[in-house]
């Protein structure tokens, strides 16, 4: 069973996913989705809230980005990075990997 279909994905607009007891921040950037922890490593703010500028995904609460294919945390005040999950995508099918 896939998690969302790649339809339901708008570019840049990311979403919160609960899964496997975790909280994951799916972003769709162009033809690729991405999946990476949702909880910014600098403070307990959801990145699903935040803005996307190409790869990068910004935490509203402090301004820290991330590298959404990586989890590389880019800017301070984060300097620690996240972890990203395999995304599948299978037709129409998006699944988020654990």
């Amino acid at each position: 069973m896939s998690d969302f279909t790649f339809d339901q994905l708008e570019s840049g607009k990311p979403v919160k996913l609960e899964k496997a007891g975790k909280s994951i921040c799916v972003t769709r950037v162009g033809d690729e989705v991405f999946a990476i922890d949702d909880t910014c490593s600098h403070s307990e703010a959801s990145l699903s809230e935040g803005e996307v500028s190409g790869f990068k995904i910004e935490c509203w609460l402090h301004g820290a980005e991330f590298d959404l294919r990586t989890g590389e945390a880019i800017t301070l005040p984060a300097n620690i990075a996240l972890a990203t999950y395999p995304v599948r995508i299978d037709a129409n099918s998006v699944t988020v990997e654990i």
